[in-house]
């Protein structure tokens, strides 16, 4: 399937979704998410897939086992292409459209303690900060979870203490409703993102994975 953009009806369809997250809501639409929302997922990660690796599209069904939330179904699509453990670049489409970033979601103690004597040594450090003031020059947000105070241990003028605040560290926009979303030139909007991540997941990458 060549890749021509994500229908309207994909978006409608977790509109719904949000409204009524049945069994029986499901049942009855699971054509609309078959057709407007995964095969177009699959399409346009197969684009990306020779330059940024396999990618792995999340089932749409939540592990509500340890949840208080009993919602059988999860209300947006999203692609992930790793890197390396829980690192790389994300696509993902909902009622609010679509959006891409990128960077690492989550890190075991032993990547957050790597990931924090990179940032604190002056050459690694000063690279990563050069990154994310680019990323955010060029109109990404920079995001992910962050302590509310600083690391043990971290002084507190420390020139990076944002960073090393953070737990996770993720670039990305959101483009909503834009119309570009509905077409076939979203795969090179895409593409041009995922470009422009690299620096980023290639810096966690060298200095966080084992």
């Amino acid at each position: 399937m060549t890749f021509e953009g994500f229908p309207a009806a994909a978006l409608d369809f977790y509109d719904d979704l949000e409204i009524d997250n049945s069994r029986a809501f499901w049942d009855a639409n699971k054509h609309v998410y078959i057709e407007s929302v995964l095969a177009p997922m699959k399409a346009i990660v197969a684009e990306m897939e020779p330059e940024f690796g396999k990618a792995k599209i999340f089932r749409p069904y939540r592990d509500v086992r340890f949840s208080g939330d009993k919602t059988p179904y999860k209300t947006h699509q999203g692609a992930f292409l790793p890197r390396a453990e829980e690192t790389g670049y994300y696509l993902e489409v909902s009622a609010r459209g679509v959006r891409i970033g990128a960077g690492f979601y989550h890190a075991s103690p032993e990547r957050l303690a790597g990931y924090r004597e990179a940032v604190a040594e002056n050459g690694s450090g000063r690279q990563l900060s050069r990154i994310v003031n680019k990323l955010r020059s060029a109109g990404f947000d920079i995001g992910g979870d962050r302590l509310k105070t600083r690391p043990r241990g971290v002084e507190p003028d420390h020139p990076r203490l944002e960073l090393l605040r953070h737990r996770s560290l993720v670039a990305g926009r959101m483009l909503g409703f834009d119309p570009v979303i509905h077409s076939a030139e979203l795969t090179e909007v895409v593409r041009a993102d995922f470009r422009a991540f690299g620096p980023l997941v290639d810096w966690v990458v060298k200095h966080t994975a084992s």
